[in-house]
């Protein structure tokens, strides 16, 4: 494991130890690395209302956004199963190097509606949850973001605009993707993107609409380019068990309601935010541009093959045993 830990951790496990002191009056702090207006923001404000609400105010949820804490994605796994800090909001391509079955919910064109990506989660959510059990931790629950597509200063609407593009991806499966198709693709954490657009070090970003909306992207770019729903990746909220456990049984009956209706809220909310995010593209004179062109999609599509095959290699069995489950469950 890494243990990539910021001088505010010592603090930061001395206020975990006494706030588990006393299970009756507790406060839980909750790291997130993106902004308190995106979808996942937003839901963890909603769980953090809940948790105190079905407590009665026993348990206090802190969230951090903006990586506040100093913790990027790919930091909160090893400090939430070390106890250094109580819950965090992952994004699931930081956990691919934990374990690649994380990136099934990110598979180019795997599944291509929220209720595929559903369906997928629920297929895989038993596997999630022995891997953080294995490493002293608890799935609260897991949630999705809003089809994927380009932000860039024109359309990539065509296998030409790919090539040699300066493109962030969010995890191996948008890099081994798009790099089959010609671009210079990098995967970035999302507090580097913005640092990384501003200094040319890249040219465009996969990420949904919704994340350039949270990210203020029409600051830098005027496209949107949505790609046939290439994924509707998943973040994770996990908590350390040895907190979980401090709490009392009444108080982790309610943690555990309060994320499930979350869970539920968070899915439903998809059409919602995706009306309202469009809404904002236009106020800010973003163009949305959809791709109408059969080769490109033909082209996308083998692409997304290409890294189904990389995933299956790095899985295995384990990985072949969900793809055959959901196969079977979707035809049902």
């Amino acid at each position: 494991m890494k243990h990539m830990f910021t001088t505010g951790v010592a603090a930061l496990a001395l206020t975990v130890a006494g706030a588990m002191a006393n299970a009756a009056d507790v406060t839980l702090n909750l790291s997130n690395e993106y902004s308190a207006t995106s979808i996942h923001g937003v839901g963890d404000a909603r769980f953090a209302s809940l948790v105190a609400e079905k407590t009665g105010g026993s348990v206090e949820v802190v969230v951090h956004y903006g990586g506040a804490l100093g913790y990027k994605s790919a930091d909160h796994f090893d400090a939430v199963g070390e106890g250094a800090l109580e819950i965090a909001d992952t994004y699931g391509g930081a956990l691919g190097g934990i374990d690649p079955l994380f990136l099934i919910s990110s598979l180019p064109f795997f599944v291509t509606t929220v209720d595929e990506a559903e369906l997928l989660y629920k297929v895989a959510e038993p596997e999630f949850k022995k891997v953080f059990e294995e490493n002293d931790q608890i799935l609260l629950y897991a949630s999705p973001w809003p089809p994927s597509g380009i932000w860039a200063r024109e359309a990539k609407d065509s296998t030409a605009a790919l090539s040699g593009l300066k493109i962030r991806t969010y995890d191996k499966n948008g890099t081994t993707a798009l790099n089959e198709l010609g671009a210079a693709a990098v995967r970035l954490s999302w507090a580097d993107v913005v640092p990384s657009i501003s200094t040319g070090a890249i040219d465009a970003v996969l990420t949904s609409a919704e994340g350039g909306v949270s990210g203020s992207f029409w600051e830098h770019f005027d496209t949107f380019t949505e790609i046939y729903n290439y994924a509707i990746p998943l973040n994770f909220v996990h908590i350390s068990k040895d907190v979980f456990d401090g709490l009392s049984e009444e108080q982790q009956a309610a943690v555990l309601e309060a994320a499930a209706e979350t869970r539920d809220l968070n899915w439903a909310a998809i059409p919602d935010r995706l009306n309202t995010t469009y809404g904002q593209l236009a106020e800010n004179n973003v163009t949305v541009v959809t791709s109408d062109d059969a080769a490109y999609r033909d082209a996308l599509q083998a692409a997304g093959e290409a890294a189904l095959k990389d995933w299956l290699e790095s899985t295995g069995d384990r990985g072949q045993a969900l793809i055959d489950a959901f196969n079977s469950a979707k035809s049902q």
